[in-house]
This record gives C-alpha cells, sequence and structure tokens, in this order.
C-alpha cells in the first residue's frame, strides 16, 4: 500500500515529536536496516543497528583494537588451537542464560551458505564447548586474522532460535522473511522495541545488560528512535529544527552550512572504507549492454582505459567537496598494504591514453553498459556514477545508470544480476585479509570470492592470497599480501576510486565517538541538558 506524501511527513513530524524523544536519541540516516538477523547481511549500517543488540565475543575499542566483551579472555594454545573464557552472568534480553553452546551455535549457524558471514565463520574452524564457560577454536589450517573474523560473528542465543525456527540465517536475497526478520534476542546493552521497516526502528535499554559500569566510555542514553530519512534536505531541515538529535550521513554539500547553524555540530574523519567499480569478467556476454558474444571487461586493456579516464581529482572537489581522499589502493586502509605507496598510486588521468587503449583493443566507438548504483549506502553514490558516466562517455562508453535503495541492490549483487557495479568495502579491520579473502579471491566452497560480484578469475593473485591466509610467518605474509595486490593492480580487476571522509552532524547537546569503521556506539554517547 502506498502512502501518500502529506500522510509520511505527518507521521515523520510524530515519530519525531517532543512527546516521542524523552530520555531518547533520536537519530537518522539515508538508508535503513536490513534485517534484524544479524547473520543474514553483512553491511555498514545493518551491522550498527543490530550492534545494538547483539554482541561478540570481542568489540572494538575507540581506536578500534580488539578487547574482551562476552569472552573475559583468550590464549592460543597451539598454531590451531584458541581457548576462550566467557563472561559470566550475562543473560539474554529474554532472561536466559548465555553459555559456550550459544557461542558454538551462532558460529555453526553462520557458516550457512546463505550467510554473508560465512566467509568469516568457516575460517575459525571447529567451535567446542569445554564447559559452559569455556570455548575452544580448533582449525584446520593457520589463521593470522583469526581474531579478526572471529569479531565480525555476532551471539546468538540456540534455544531462542530453536523455538522461532531461525536456526538457519534468512536468505535476503530471495526475499526470504522469519521471525528474526522483525524480533531480536541478544546480549547487547539495548532491546528491540519495534521494528517498521522504511519508517522506524525503537529500543530501550536492556536493565540487566553487563557491560554498564565495564564498558566504558559510558553514556547515558536511555531509549533510541531510529528513523530513515532518505532525502538529504529532510534529513538536514530535521537536526536544524531539533527535531532529530544525530544525522550519520549529512550530505557533503551541507557541512560548510553545518558548521555554521548554531546549535549544531559537525565531527568528522576518515573512514576505513574502499570505494570502487566492478565488473562482471565471467560471462562471455554481459548481462547489460549491447554486444553481443563480446565482453569487453574480459580486456585488462579496457578495464585500464576506464580507470585511466576517471578524473578524480575533479570528483574530490566538486561533488566531494573535499570529503574523499583517491588512491589506487585497493584495500579499505593503507595499512592493508603496509603502507606501501607503490600499491597506494593512481593510474594517471589521460583521456589520450585511454583512447589508445580502447582502440587497441577493439572498441575505438566504444560500447553500451549499465552501471547498477546505491542510492543510499556510500556517501553521494549515485552522484559518483552518474560523474563516472559523463567521465566514460568522453571514451565513448555509454553508461546508463541503475540507482536504487540498498534494499534492492544488494541482493541484485548476491544474485550475480550486474554487469558492471559499484561496492565500498571496509570496516574496523585493517587486515588485508578480510579484503583479499571475501572480494577479490575466486570463488569458492567457504566463502572466498563471495564478495567477488564481477567473478574475476586471476588465479595467481588467487594462489599468493590463499599462501598470506595461512602464513604464520609476519615477514613472509607481508610478501605474500604485496604480491597478490601488485598483480590485482596490475590487472587492473577492480577501478579504486577513494576512501570517504565520514562527517556526522549532531545537536550540540550530544557528544558521539567518532570511529573510522563509521558506527555510531551509543553507549558511549552523552546528551547533555539543553
Amino acid at each position: 500500500m502506498k502512502i501518500s506524501s502529506c500522510v509520511r511527513i505527518l507521521l515523520l513530524a510524530l515519530l519525531l515529536s517532543p512527546l516521542a524523544q524523552a530520555q531518547t536519541l533520536r537519530w537518522a540516516s539515508q538508508g535503513d536496516a536490513l534485517t534484524m538477523d544479524p547473520q543474514s547481511q553483512n553491511e555498514g549500517l545493518n551491522n550498527a543497528i543490530n550492534g545494538q543488540v547483539y554482541e561478540n565475543l570481542t568489540r572494538r575499542d575507540r581506536d578500534l583494537a580488539l578487547v574482551p566483551s562476552l569472552a573475559t579472555g583468550w590464549v592460543q594454545t597451539g598454531p590451531l588451537t584458541w581457548r576462550f573464557k566467557l563472561r559470566q552472568g550475562v543473560k539474554f534480553h529474554d532472561g536466559s542464560t548465555f553459555s559456550a553452546d550459544d557461542v558454538v551455535f551462532s558460529v555453526n549457524r553462520a557458516k550457512s551458505p546463505v550467510s554473508t558471514f560465512s566467509v568469516y565463520a568457516h575460517a575459525l574452524g571447529t567451535p567446542v564447548a569445554i564447559d559452559a564457560q569455556t570455548v575452544e577454536f580448533r582449525l584446520d589450517r593457520v589463521s593470522p586474522a583469526f581474531l579478526e573474523h572471529l569479531d565480525s560473528i555476532a551471539i546468538m542465543s540456540g534455544a531462542w532460535c530453536e523455538q522461532h525456527k531461525v536456526t538457519r540465517p534468512l536468505d535476503f536475497k530471495s526475499k526470504e522473511e522469519s521471525f528474526a526478520s522483525f524480533n531480536a534476542n541478544g546480549t547487547g546493552p539495548y532491546q528491540l522495541l519495534q521494528r517498521q521497516p522504511g519508517i522506524k526502528t525503537s529500543f530501550k535499554r536492556y536493565p540487566g545488560w553487563w557491560g554498564k559500569g565495564i564498558v566504558e566510555p559510558a553514556g547515558n542514553v536511555q531509549d533510541i528512535l531510529f528513523t530513515p530519512i532518505a532525502n538529504d534536505a529532510t534529513r538536514l531541515a530535521a537536526l536544524i529544527s531539533g527535531e532529530i538529535d544525530f544525522v550519520l550521513d549529512p550530505a557533503p554539500r551541507d557541512i560548510p552550512r553545518l558548521r555554521q547553524v548554531p546549535g549544531v555540530k559537525v565531527v568528522e574523519g576518515p573512514e576505513n572504507r574502499l570505494v570502487f567499480i566492478g565488473m562482471d569478467q565471467q560471462r562471455d556476454e554481459l548481462l547489460y549492454g549491447n554486444l553481443k558474444d563480446r565482453n569487453p571487461f574480459k580486456d585488462q586493456r579496457v578495464r585500464r582505459a576506464l580507470y585511466q579516464a576517471v578524473d578524480i581529482e575533479t570528483m574530490r572537489r566538486k561533488l566531494m567537496n573535499g570529503l574523499s581522499v583517491p588512491t589506487g589502493g585497493y584495500t579499505p586502509s593503507p595499512l592493508g598494504a603496509y603502507n606501501d605507496a607503490e600499491l597506494e598510486q593512481r593510474l594517471p588521468f589521460d583521456l589520450a591514453a585511454a583512447r589508445k587503449l580502447m582502440a587497441e583493443a577493439g572498441y575505438g566507438d566504444g560500447f553500451e553498459v549499465i552501471l547498477d548504483c546505491p542510492n543510499n549506502r556510500y556517501v553521494n553514490d549515485e552522484e559518483i556514477c552518474i560523474a563516472l558516466a559523463a567521465m566514460w562517455a568522453q571514451i565513448k562508453v555509454k553508461v546508463r545508470v541503475n540507482g536504487m535503495p540498498r534494499s534492492t541492490y544488494f541482493p541484485k549483487l548476491e544474485k550475480w544480476d550486474s554487469s558492471m557495479y559499484m561496492l565500498g568495502w571496509g570496516g574496523a579491520v585493517t587486515d588485508a585479509e578480510t579484503t583479499l579473502t571475501p572480494v577479490m579471491r575466486n570463488l569458492g566452497p567457504k566463502g572466498e570470492g563471495l564478495y567477488n560480484y564481477g567473478r574475476s578469475r586471476n588465479d595467481t593473485f588467487d594462489r599468493l592470497a590463499a599462501q598470506s591466509s595461512v602464513e604464520a610467518d609476519a615477514t613472509k605474509r607481508q610478501a605474500l599480501v604485496k604480491a597478490a595486490l601488485r598483480e590485482w593492480k596490475q590487472q587492473v580487476q577492480s577501478i579504486p576510486l577513494h576512501r570517504q571522509v565520514i562527517p556526522w552532524a549532531a545537536r550540540s547537546n550530544i557528544n558521539v565517538v567518532h570511529r573510522a569503521d563509521n558506527r555510531l556506539e551509543v553507549p558511549w554517547v552523552t546528551i547533555n541538558p539543553k
């Protein structure tokens, strides 16, 4: 059923009214959570919202270092074994007791092929409950990034999942819904009250949370009201008027104005996230192109031509308002490439060289293709795609931008239903492993290449990346990672654009902790008297 614009405006006003905001952090973003099942969709905003309810064995501090959470400590007892002591007295929101059996259940649940966390869960080996407060992970191979993988897995109640028939993550790409789509039962600081997709999601503080007085810094938010507001101007107006307290993603063009608004402040910093363009390099003929019996993206010269036709500095200045860091790197943070300047260097913007490459490849007259792009996920995402289409027209590549909300976009990619697409990859992890294996490797049986939506196949890269995943010697591993990234870069398997600089906007009485994974931790938020 469609809702008229007037009704939507009235509904938003009621949701954000003073009566609704007592002791509540009212925050907004351009998009919404995809599902309340915390093991279905590995997407930034989705993880942040579910992270108010669900916890992991570890968590991140303000500097993104891993610290204890549901586990109080751990030790690597051998090259292939890790042992964790679990926190005692922790309760799920339904009152049941958290134990080692829930950890074993959660890791095995996340291994399901329909979970976009499966690549991380498989890397954890076999979890075994030694006793109620002890879990051992038995690996079949060395895993230098074991703790990074573990920090991706939310812990669920096995009994609750069995009771509500959600022992398997929901298959989001197939539009499956389950009890876990709209309900939650975690151990975290906030309980889910109500989930209305596209309208609001509300939470209240869980009085029995174990972290009170332990997790620092401590905030004072008692209730949360999250409201997705797609329109940039509407989000901005709601913040300026005081109807909401915090905006996760103000538009870059609005930042200069926001800095001058009384009662509003901007908090910004770099994000560990690379925005890039992927291309279908698997099919012999593009699904969404005008050429028959040919796929131009299989030719390295075409991929390089597209790269060299991108005027990234103009994009940074005019479109991103300086809130981006252009890069030729392929990891979310330069740390993933060990700050290697050569691996960070971009190919030069050179239209003449790009046109020459297109002609050499037999595409001097160009071709047509559809570029799939989200319109509510990354900073200026659809606008970037439109700008790229104009740039690529200069080498006679006619691009039609197909913009869509994230709830439609990601299932489309997961079904390999794209010829060209934008993707952003990043978060708290700076180690290259969590990019090399899920995003860049050849498709494999344990989640390798799970996010390689262009299905590129580079056996040299794959061999080097696979070796780096199990190399315990730090010096040898660094050499393998760099060699893999050089191979990917040389073959231009994808086109890097930039790393985002993320501005947050808040009312002046709201204190937040800005992290490089762009994740709002509500337990750290303090609301001061106005």
